[in-house]
């Protein structure tokens, strides 16, 4: 099968926040984990295909796999591999959002689909004496065209991530500022 295909490129440009605390990687991950909820994409994708209404499959979503701050872990990635090469310090990357989120965006832009869900990157300091917490701003990956709609709903995320960010790493002053 051959047909035409075209390629369209458009530069930007993301905003990365990074956060560091002196809490240990453990305790970090530990309230990270405690302000989620778990579940594998693939139950999402399988609770969508039941024949319910929106209404209840956002009900459904809530109650079975949101957590207190409103988000879920879909993937936790352990580069504890990085040892082989003499880092020796611990660092995991989280895959985590909420369809009922992700909705509020891609229905203004189906491509904002490429960056929800979010990503956190923890790392331990090298000296063990804190945790970095590092991500991108959605709303600097999601919005690259003038979309008054889109980005009202990404900055939303934005804020959502941010205060996740600043309860676990207690920044919740310095976070107000990075936002503005």
């Amino acid at each position: 099968m051959r047909g035409n295909a075209s390629i369209e490129t458009k530069p930007f440009s993301g905003v990365r926040i990074t956060v560091h605390t002196s809490h240990a990687f453990d305790d970090v991950l530990h309230s990270l984990r405690s302000l989620m909820g778990a579940v594998k994409v693939d139950e999402i994708v399988a609770l969508a295909k039941e024949p319910i209404s929106e209404a209840e499959f956002a009900r459904l979503v809530e109650e079975r796999y949101v957590g207190k701050s409103g988000f879920m872990l879909f993937a936790e990635i352990d580069h504890s591999w990085i040892s082989k090469y003499g880092i020796t310090q611990r660092m995991v990357r989280w895959i985590l959002g909420n369809p009922l989120y992700a909705i509020t965006m891609i229905r203004h832009d189906i491509t904002a689909g490429l960056f929800a869900p979010v990503e956190l990157l923890v790392t331990e300091d090298a000296d063990r004496s804190g945790t970095t917490v590092t991500y991108v701003r959605p709303s600097s990956l999601m919005v690259i065209e003038e979309n008054p709609s889109l980005l009202a709903a990404a900055q939303s995320l934005d804020n959502k991530l941010g205060a996740l960010v600043a309860e676990v790493t207690d920044s919740a002053s310095q976070m107000v500022k990075s936002l503005g």
